[in-house]
């Protein structure tokens, strides 16, 4: 368990995985309603586990983690925890990856822990990600939303999705993804999105790499749909080597 900097106890395991000395270790964010311990959470460990270490953790008010879901607000104090325990295993190289809600949170989580901080990160990778808070704009979307909003939805988040939710609005409202972006260049970005995600249109990624300026890679995939469910081992493999050679030239 890892305590965060608001007092949250934070349920965190290590991967050494395989490779050489020097490989970075790479921490791996989850989405909504996930945990470390779900099957698709630890199918993409174990794929970046062939040539990294891998630090999985559970964000708050999910599976054994305490507190109560912010849904990517206070997340990112979840995350800069996990960083820092990385960094304290001895790694040089720290590479952030997150899915949908996870995607947010390492966006954010760069644009907030930049400079000489044991919670930075040296390389970003942001899969199904939102641009925009607030989006309704596909069926899946308002669903969330209901779950999140609504009392009787949030019965059906702690009992059926094994997630507790808090049950107040953000004030204030935190930085969005797309307004952090701006703020992570030199570190590496990688955004990476399906053409046929049911949650996200294709407007959201193409927003998160113009507001890159340049400083983003863009890797809109055929045929996918949502993060870890739909990434195939084929995509997981491609963002592990990249995870693996973003910005060692630097």
């Amino acid at each position: 368990m890892l305590r965060t900097q608001d007092g949250v106890a934070i349920d965190a395991a290590y991967e050494p995985g395989s490779g050489p000395p020097d490989r970075p270790v790479i921490v791996l964010a989850h989405g909504f309603t996930g945990d470390l311990e779900r099957p698709h959470v630890r199918r993409a460990a174990e794929a970046f586990a062939q040539g990294a270490a891998v630090v999985t953790f559970t964000f708050r008010g999910h599976g054994r983690s305490g507190g109560r879901s912010t849904v990517g607000d206070r997340e990112v104090l979840d995350l800069a925890a996990a960083v820092a325990w990385a960094r304290s295993l001895g790694h040089r190289r720290v590479v952030t990856v997150g899915f949908s809600m996870g995607g947010s949170v390492v966006l954010r989580h760069a644009a907030l822990h930049r400079g000489r901080t044991e919670a930075r990160t040296d390389a970003v990778v942001a899969v199904s990600a939102p641009a925009r808070w607030f989006y309704r704009g596909t069926a899946p979307m308002r669903r969330l939303h209901w779950v999140v909003t609504r009392r009787s939805g949030r019965v059906v988040g702690r009992l059926g999705l094994r997630t507790r939710i808090h049950p107040y609005d953000w004030d204030p409202i935190p930085l969005s993804p797309v307004e952090s972006v701006p703020l992570i260049a030199p570190t590496p970005l990688l955004v990476v999105h399906g053409d046929r995600d049911p949650y996200f249109p294709v407007d959201h990624p193409r927003m998160l790499a113009e507001a890159a300026a340049g400083g983003a890679e863009l890797w809109l995939e055929e045929g996918m749909g949502h993060a870890e469910h739909a990434a195939s081992d084929a995509l997981l493999g491609r963002i592990g080597e990249w995870a693996r050679t973003a910005g060692t030239a630097q």
